[in-house]
């Protein structure tokens, strides 16, 4: 299911992060469809290449696992039955070397905190940013990541910084975050 799903999220290890490192990638559609041999069935064959949009590991990554469990509960398959994907975000899952098929949403979600808490040390900063994108609608999610990573570099990096500050904060206002992320941990 993996390998036809709009995005994937890869439990592996990587030499420089702490293990296990989560990385979350982008399916992108080929410019034009491939012809199929003739008399070949139509099972879903992995179609377009995988983009890197972010990875977390670390305290980081430990910080937010329920939130990112509770994301991850949201994830159903074309049946409507949960693929109960929050199971691989336990001591036990996070062992394994898995590649997971994520939804539009859950995937763009995923891929804005992850890109968000990159560089940042402030672990209250980068809870507050999960915290606050999961609650974002499907279309936010995909909007605000589509500003990161489709009009160039610069403008890419524009809009990381920008929204970083807008949902996370600075680091002057470690009071100000504390206060906010005290209040959403209550609603959830």
């Amino acid at each position: 299911m993996w390998r036809t799903s709009p995005f994937v999220l890869r439990i592996t290890e990587w030499k420089e992060l702490p293990t296990p490192v989560l990385v979350v990638k982008e399916r992108q559609e080929p410019r034009r469809p491939l012809p199929r041999p003739e008399g070949e069935e139509t099972a879903p064959k992995s179609e377009g290449s995988l983009v890197e949009r972010g990875h977390i590991a670390g305290g980081s990554l430990r910080r937010i696992l329920p939130v990112l469990r509770g994301i991850l509960e949201r994830v159903n398959d074309e049946a409507g039955v949960p693929l109960e994907l929050q199971r691989y975000l336990t001591q036990e899952g996070l062992r394994l070397r898995e590649n997971l098929p994520l939804d539009e949403e859950v995937g763009a979600k995923l891929s804005l905190i992850f890109r968000l808490q990159e560089r940042l040390n402030d672990l209250d900063r980068v809870e507050l940013i999960a915290r606050r994108v999961n609650r974002f609608t499907r279309e936010e999610a995909a909007y605000w990541l589509s500003r990161m990573t489709s009009f160039g570099s610069d403008a890419n990096r524009w809009a990381i910084a920008g929204m970083r500050t807008i949902i996370g904060g600075t680091p002057k206002d470690k009071k100000a975050v504390e206060r906010m992320l005290e209040r959403l941990r209550m609603t959830t």
